[in-house]
């Protein structure tokens, strides 16, 4: 019928015995992006490659780990990350940048237009595979070092204060390294800008500003990523850091909330970017 020479139409209708349309939901964006991380068969190789590069790298600078070197376990234990951060790193950025490499940004934020959903589920699924994959590469670290630790290495001691955080520390940085590549892929969009970008950020400028010591190098080298490294010392390694160095003296925590504040800062820049600019 018409009214004022307006025609009414009549809301369309589910077919009878049809199940009801579900709009988009949180759960079934992370479903889909769970479904996507897990269905490539390069990130479980991945995965496990980083736990066998983490543990065969403890293993190998275990061997030349002696007492009075002052390491303690725990930094046998965890030595691994020197290597395995850069699997951690890739792993964030190949998530980021998935749908832009294979061509399915268009379905992915025409199906969710609001986007940011996305880059949470994202999150979240990047946070659960980095803290596995990490805790399993602490236990294989664990296993492979105990020929070291059993010759002339020190042992894990727990009762020494800030091993049980410097074991905690593994897990804790390599998901945030992880979660570091995943946002500099969302930013970037090109797997091997990410990888640059953060390999740069979290190993190269870091081993580069350490070999000229002073107050301006020290500073710098306080406010980058690698500082989170201070995550998996011992309390005793901390305070020998902090007493060395020109820069802010940060301990353990500080060093985490620098590389905290990273992830915070380019993820929030990939929002941005993801919201307010095009997909393709």
């Amino acid at each position: 019928m018409t009214t004022l020479g307006r025609t009414e139409v009549a809301p369309a209708r589910d077919p009878r015995g049809a199940p009801p349309r579900r709009g988009v939901t949180h759960a079934r964006v992370l479903a889909a992006e769970w479904t996507k991380l897990v269905s490539v068969p390069a990130n479980l190789w991945l995965a496990l490659g980083v736990v066998g590069a983490a543990a065969g790298t403890a293993y190998g600078l275990g061997l030349f780990v002696r007492p009075q070197d002052g390491r303690s376990g725990a930094w046998v234990v965890t030595s691994g990350m020197v290597l395995a951060q850069i699997g951690f790193l890739v792993l964030g950025a190949l998530v980021g940048t998935s749908d832009h490499t294979t061509g399915t940004a268009r379905t992915t934020y025409a199906a969710v237009p609001r986007r940011l959903p996305v880059l949470v589920g994202q999150v979240v699924v990047t946070t659960v595979a980095a803290a596995v994959t990490a805790a399993v590469a602490l236990g294989a670290s664990y296993l492979a070092t105990a020929g070291p630790r059993a010759g002339d290495a020190p042992d894990l001691d727990l009762s020494v204060p800030g091993t049980t955080r410097a074991l905690l520390g593994f897990v804790l940085l390599a998901t945030a390294v992880t979660l570091l590549g995943l946002a500099l892929g969302v930013l970037l969009r090109r797997p091997a800008d990410a990888i640059v970008t953060g390999f740069v950020l979290v190993v190269l400028a870091d081993h580069l500003l350490s070999v000229r010591p002073g107050r301006v190098t020290d500073t710098l080298r306080a406010l980058l990523p690698g500082a989170g490294n201070r995550l998996m010392q011992d309390d005793t390694a901390v305070a020998a850091f902090d007493a060395a160095t020109q820069g802010p003296q940060l301990g353990a925590w500080g060093g985490g909330a620098v590389v905290g504040a990273w992830v915070v800062v380019v993820l929030a820049a990939a929002a941005y970017r993801l919201v307010r600019h095009d997909v393709r």
